[in-house]
């Protein structure tokens, strides 16, 4: 080891210049691998507000795979609330279910304005299916919602570009060409794969508020339903398509002209995504090691011819042909090592570019499979030259000028 350190660092710029390959392909590795987790995790923040414990029935299915015909989706009825009423009075296995419908408008306050944040109709059973995080007021009432009053609970973004100074609660929003009282403040989640669509950029009013103000006609209801604990997916879907399948006066006959969705769906669906990113970035990383590791093995080479007396004397003075290959074999590695922590130390920058957009972190483990592809790559790409090295006839390298 101190000899390939003493080499290594007698031609320093060479060693430098060797690593450039090496160097390459741990940066590719390493922002690829937390490209890969930013991705995953950031997937993963957007769909636990869906919950795993929770169904959803809607007009269209979450995923559209290979052959979707739209048009035998498009003309069924709408999803009502009248199903969320179904399934509370006659399921067994929900415990809870709500409404749920949505738009667009312009927002504004005094002072300040917002294009077009979405706006949630809820009922006021909303926190017994999702988990609702207030930072300041209160959520809607069964009272709010059965009068249909002009109520709004507020995401933190929206708090922050309509109300940047002081709190907003009892002060008024209007949006739909009606005023709304804020009474409540949504704790912050932070933007997730969409951006400005995440929670923080939403506001909540009661469900029936929501249907004097914007109409129902032509609108998609999303009935959630919460499962009792203890109770599998499989058997609770099964009740509530037979539950929605008679509120909604389907025959025997019939097929179901409603999905039901939940949060294994989506999972499923991005898999094979995550997949072909990861399969592409070992593609190119691949390469760039490639490269690296030739690179190595032509200098390695390179150092053998110049070190062939050397190898002569260490074998005329008894040295093995075992030793004289791990001392080449520990100077390739070595090589390898100092690319990696230049390309470890280039990385760590890499992701904190990367985190802006992604909420990814440059883990230990990733760091770890770096000095392992080094290692590897040092082994399999210095074992010819060591080789070489290793079987040199003693008293040929000794006449070596």
């Amino acid at each position: 080891m101190l000899i390939a350190l003493r080499s290594v660092w007698t031609n320093k710029m060479r060693a430098v210049l060797t690593t450039l390959g090496i160097i390459i392909g741990i940066v590719s590795v390493t922002g690829m691998a937390t490209v890969v987790s930013g991705i995953e995790r950031g997937f993963e923040n957007d769909i636990a507000s869906l919950g795993t414990d929770v169904i959803y029935i809607e007009k269209w299915p979450w995923v559209n795979g290979p052959g979707f015909k739209w048009w035998n989706y498009i003309n069924r009825p709408n999803i009502t609330a009248d199903v969320a009423d179904a399934l509370n009075d006659r399921s067994t296995t929900v415990r809870e279910a709500t409404a749920f419908v949505s738009t667009a408008r312009p927002m504004k306050s005094d002072f300040q304005t917002i294009a077009g944040a979405r706006i949630m109709g809820v009922q006021a059973n909303y926190p017994d299916v999702h988990i609702v995080d207030l930072a300041d007021g209160f959520f809607i009432t069964p009272f709010d919602d059965q009068g249909a009053r002009n109520v709004v609970v507020i995401g933190a973004g929206v708090k922050d570009e309509l109300y940047p100074f002081g709190s907003p609660l009892g002060k008024e929003l209007k949006m739909g060409g009606a005023k709304f009282r804020v009474i409540g403040v949504m704790t912050r989640k932070g933007s997730g794969a969409e951006g400005n669509s995440s929670e923080d950029f939403s506001v909540q009013i009661p469900f029936n508020t929501f249907k004097k103000h914007f109409g129902m006609r032509w609108r998609d209801v999303s009935v959630r339903a919460k499962i009792q604990s203890g109770i599998s997916l499989a058997i609770a879907k099964d009740e509530i398509r037979g539950v929605v399948r008679l509120a909604r006066g389907l025959k025997v006959q019939e097929e179901d002209d409603f999905e039901i969705n939940e949060q294994e769906t989506l999972r499923a669906s991005i898999e094979p995504i995550k997949n072909a990113i990861f399969a592409i970035g070992i593609g190119l990383t691949a390469l760039a090691l490639l490269v690296g590791g030739i690179g190595v093995m032509n200098i390695m080479f390179v150092t053998v011819k110049e070190r062939t007396r050397e190898i002569g004397i260490r074998k005329a003075v008894g040295a093995r042909r075992r030793t004289i290959l791990m001392q080449f074999l520990v100077e390739a590695v070595v090589i390898c090592m100092v690319g990696g922590l230049i390309g470890v130390g280039l990385a760590f920058p890499l992701s904190m570019l990367i985190a802006v957009v992604l909420p990814a972190v440059l883990g230990i483990e990733t760091v770890i499979l770096a000095f392992g592809i080094c290692v590897a790559i040092g082994t399999i790409f210095g074992l010819a030259p060591a080789w070489t090295a290793a079987k040199a006839h003693p008293i040929e390298a000794l006449r070596y000028e």
